[in-house]
């Protein structure tokens, strides 16, 4: 046996492995400082760059500084005017198309569409309104008022027009302006377009007090198209969703109306 082996198998165990202990510490102390260094470098990037990205910035602004000064000021302007458009124009006008349309408005009530629409002479009616005050919300509650009128008068291509043109927060609103225009199509006997706006009246209101109204008209339609699976549709979710609606309390009939109409079908085929 060698000399060398030999002193190695006189050294203790435990002072051998302190040996190897004590380099494995120096192996991770390396490894951590070039972690270390690996991340102060990347910092380092990622500084530069943003210091790059300012200066691009900067210099952009330098060179561009005018006309990004003009753009600012524009903006400001418009937001300004329009501030003071809508508050020293608009709402004094509104004021003043409301106290118009009182007159127009007891008209209708009293269903004189004509009256309503046109004026008494010494009155404006709705249509003066919508001319005479456009952009006020007067104006726009105006074209729904007309669009009912001409409903009543049977001026059906009229109603849909001013239907359509009259937008509203007011679910209640804008839900029977939707459901007059499928009115309007029905009376035009645009029978498919008829049902197509009776259906989104009946989405858009989700009331126990609407949504039934739209849904049994839409699938009256729908009968009539022969669509009897959507008219179905409609009418059983009236039974399930409003069975305490008017309309939910004879929907039965409905659909048990369809269901024999599908069975005689079938039937036939």
């Amino acid at each position: 046996m060698s000399k060398q082996k030999y002193k190695n198998m006189k050294t203790p165990f435990h002072k051998r492995n302190k040996t190897i202990t004590f380099a494995g510490n120096i192996n991770d102390k390396k490894m951590a400082k070039k972690e270390t260094k690996k991340k102060i470098q990347e910092a380092d990037r990622k500084l530069e760059n943003f210091e790059e990205a300012l200066t691009r910035t900067e210099l952009f602004i330098e060179k561009y500084q005018k006309q990004l000064t003009i753009g600012v000021l524009a903006v400001l302007v418009v937001v300004v005017g329009f501030v003071f458009f809508k508050k020293m124009i608009i709402a004094p006008r509104q004021k003043e198309a409301v106290s118009q349309m009182w007159m127009a408005e007891k008209y209708f009530e009293r269903d004189s569409f004509r009256l309503a629409l046109n004026g008494d002479g010494n009155n404006p009616g709705f249509l003066d309104i919508i001319d005479e005050y456009k952009m006020t919300k007067a104006a726009n509650l105006a074209k729904y008022y007309a669009g009912i009128s001409y409903l009543h008068l049977g001026q059906y291509d009229d109603a849909i027009s001013s239907l359509k043109a009259f937008k509203s927060d007011d679910l209640m609103l804008s839900v029977i302006a939707v459901g007059a225009v499928g009115d309007a199509y029905m009376q035009l006997n645009d029978k498919e377009t008829a049902a197509k706006y009776y259906l989104e009246a009946a989405r858009k209101g989700e009331t126990d007090f609407i949504t039934p109204v739209y849904l049994i008209k839409a699938g009256e339609v729908l009968e009539d198209l022969g669509e009897l699976d959507k008219a179905l549709e409609c009418y059983q979710q009236i039974r399930d969703d409003y069975p305490k609606s008017r309309e939910g309390q004879n929907i039965e009939k409905y659909i048990t109306r369809v269901e024999l109409r599908k069975e005689l079908g079938a039937a036939s085929r």
